[in-house]
């Protein structure tokens, strides 16, 4: 509970690492523009609009990638941690924790005024929200897990962040945005499933790849 509180403090709007805002206001940004790229009819928005929000929380999950991990792992304090008997994995899922509270409720909340931007209608904005709760806390994992991996990289390490993220998190896109067309059950289900299985291999890759780093 000590570290969940640092950690929220540490990544909640207003301190020093937030980054909450700035994922929202890229979520609010790419609905906003969105239908100005393909036009106002409502036929379109409505057909392509959930799958929009769903691309857009995918891009404003990248965003804070090179601050979930690099700054404790430069500082020194994942050493202490370690000289403490706090396992790597603990301090991980911990901060999986903080990073999804941090930017999924806030995402899941701005699909709201996101849904009336692209026109879509309240039965598929259901969907979209529930297939959101499913699928952030995996989106989350596959953050950490890659944070975890770069955060030895110096220089290039946010360019490479964003470039593994993308083709990682696609099958929770296909099942996630795939339950729109499919009537929600199947797809939710899926997205589910498969945010289980990365959050709970996520401790275990993060803790590994921090103590490769160290070592190295």
């Amino acid at each position: 509970m000590a570290l969940l509180r640092r950690d929220l403090g540490a990544l909640l709007p207003g301190s020093s690492r937030g980054n909450s805002l700035l994922p929202l206001l890229f979520f609010l940004a790419v609905s906003m523009l969105y239908p100005f790229a393909v036009g106002p009819e409502p036929e379109l928005l409505a057909a392509t609009g959930g799958g929009v929000i769903w691309v857009a929380a995918l891009l404003a999950a990248i965003l804070p990638l090179d601050r979930l991990l690099a700054p404790d792992v430069e500082s020194g304090f994942f050493d202490q941690w370690a000289l403490r008997g706090i396992a790597e994995e603990v301090v991980v899922a911990v901060r999986l924790l903080a990073h999804w509270l941090s930017f999924g409720p806030f995402i899941i909340a701005a699909a709201f005024p996101a849904s009336a931007l692209v026109g879509i209608d309240g039965p598929t904005l259901h969907v979209v929200l529930l297939g959101l709760l499913a699928g952030t806390p995996g989106l989350a994992a596959i953050g950490i897990i890659i944070a975890a991996v770069t955060v030895g990289l110096k220089g290039g390490g946010a360019a490479l962040s964003g470039l593994l993220m993308v083709p990682l998190a696609v099958p929770l896109l296909i099942f996630g945005a795939g339950s729109l067309s499919t009537g929600g059950e199947s797809g939710l289900a899926l997205t589910a499933a498969i945010s289980l299985v990365l959050v709970a291999i996520a401790p275990f890759a993060g803790g590994a790849a921090i103590r490769a780093a160290r070592e190295g």
